[in-house]
Parts: structure tokens; sequence; C-alpha cells
């Protein structure tokens, strides 16, 4: 469940980091740095949200616990 996790937010960041136009804020000639840079910033976002939907799940199922 946490490995589907996290490659459907993976895939979900990568097709929203592409509305964002890097090319401009990068210096020319470094299109291979920007291209590393954009694979990283997507797993790094589609990680962190997959484990915050991960960890709401959890909690969510430990609320009966408590009551």
């Amino acid at each position: 469940m946490e490995l589907v996790a996290h490659v459907v937010f993976i895939a979900i960041a990568f097709y929203a980091l592409q509305a964002l136009k890097l090319e401009e804020m990068v210096k020319k000639g470094r299109i291979f740095q920007a291209r590393i840079l954009f694979i990283l910033l997507t797993i790094a976002l589609g990680s962190i949200v997959a484990q915050f939907f991960l960890s709401l799940t959890r909690w969510s199922q430990q609320l009966p616990y408590l009551i």
C-alpha cells in the first residue's frame, strides 16, 4: 500500500510541477541540472504528500480506540 501511494503521489507531483516554467529560472546551458532538480523536486514533493496521507489514514483508523 505504501509503495503504491508513493508512486501515485510522485506521478501527481510530476504532473503538477509541469505547470511551472523552470526554464526561465535556470541559467542557460544548465538544462541537464535543471532536469535533475525537477526530478528531485518531484520525488520529494510526492513522498511528503504520500507520507501525509498514509499518516492521516493510520490516525483515522486509530480514532475508535480513543473513545
